[in-house]
C-alpha cells in the first residue's frame, strides 16, 4: 500500500492500495477491489477481506457515478462520489483506475473525507462539495492527491478544456495542445486550482501516473477491462 506523505494529525490514518498482492487473475491482476468490473466476485471478496484486516471497520463503499454528490460514510452503498466522517473507526473510501482520488482531513483531525474526481466530477465541483460537507474552515483543511492518469497521457477533447476554463480562466495552463481538437490535461493542476479557489491551500501528493506505472496501478485508459484501487481514510 501507499502511505500518504502529508502532515495529517497522528490519529488520521490514510492509505491507497496498488494492484499488487491480491488473488484476482488477468486482466484484473491482482488486488482488484472493484465489484463492478467483471472480475470473479469470490476474488473481489477475498481481496476486500484482505484489505479489511488492516482497517478498523468495513469501508463505506460507494456506487460511484461521476457526480458531485457527497454522503456520510457507512450509510449503505449510496450513489455518490465522495464521503466524509467524524466518527472514529468509520472508513471513507473511493475506487479509481485513472480518475483522481483525493483524501481530506482538518488540522485538528475532527473530520476526514475521500473524493473520486474524474474530469466530469471535478468539473462539476465534487472537491468543492466535499470541502463544504466537512463543515470546517477551508484554511484548516489538508488534501492529499493519490495516483491518477498523468499529464503526459491524459488526452481530452475541446469540451473538457472548455468546461474548466469557463469556470476558472487560469485552468487553461493545465492543458497542452496535442492534436486538432485534442489536449493533454493535468488533472493534478486542475484539482489544485479548484481547491485553492475554495481556500484549501495545503495540497499534497500528485505526480504518480496510473497509465505508465503498469506494475503498480490499474488503468482504464490503458487496459479497458481492469481492476480498481482503493483510497481510504479514517479517524483512529
Amino acid at each position: 500500500m501507499i502511505v500518504p506523505d502529508w502532515p495529517a494529525p497522528p490519529h488520521v490514518k490514510s492509505r491507497m492500495t496498488t494492484r499488487e498482492g491480491g488473488v484476482s487473475g488477468a486482466p484484473w491482476t491482482a488486488f482488484n477491489l472493484g465489484d463492478h468490473v467483471g472480475d470473479d466476485m469470490a476474488h473481489v471478496a477475498a481481496n476486500r477481506a484482505r484489505l479489511r484486516q488492516q482497517l478498523p471497520s468495513e469501508p463505506g463503499w460507494l456506487k460511484q457515478i461521476h457526480s458531485a454528490k457527497v454522503v456520510e460514510a457507512g450509510a449503505g452503498v449510496p450513489e455518490a462520489d465522495a464521503s466524509f466522517t467524524r466518527q472514529a473507526g468509520s472508513v471513507s473510501v473511493v475506487l479509481t483506475a485513472d480518475c483522481l482520488p483525493v483524501l481530506f482531513c482538518d488540522r485538528a483531525g475532527s473530520v476526514v473525507a475521500a473524493a473520486h474526481a474524474g474530469w466530469r466530477g471535478l468539473a462539476d465541483g465534487v472537491l468543492e462539495a466535499t470541502v463544504a460537507a466537512m463543515q470546517v474552515p477551508s484554511g484548516e483543511i489538508l488534501a492529499w492527491m493519490g495516483a491518477a492518469i498523468g499529464p503526459q497521457v491524459f488526452e481530452v477533447g475541446d469540451e473538457v478544456r472548455q468546461a474548466f476554463v469557463a469556470r476558472h480562466p487560469e485552468a487553461a495552463h493545465a492543458f497542452i495542445p496535442h492534436a486538432p481538437g485534442k489536449w493533454l490535461a493535468d488533472i493534478y493542476q486542475l484539482a489544485r486550482i479548484r481547491l485553492n479557489h475554495v481556500g484549501v491551500q495545503a495540497v499534497y501528493g500528485g505526480g504518480r501516473c496510473t497509465y505508465t506505472e503498469t506494475d503498480s496501478f490499474f488503468s482504464y485508459r490503458r487496459d479497458g477491462v481492469t481492476g480498481r484501487m482503493a483510497s481510504l481514510i479514517w479517524l483512529e
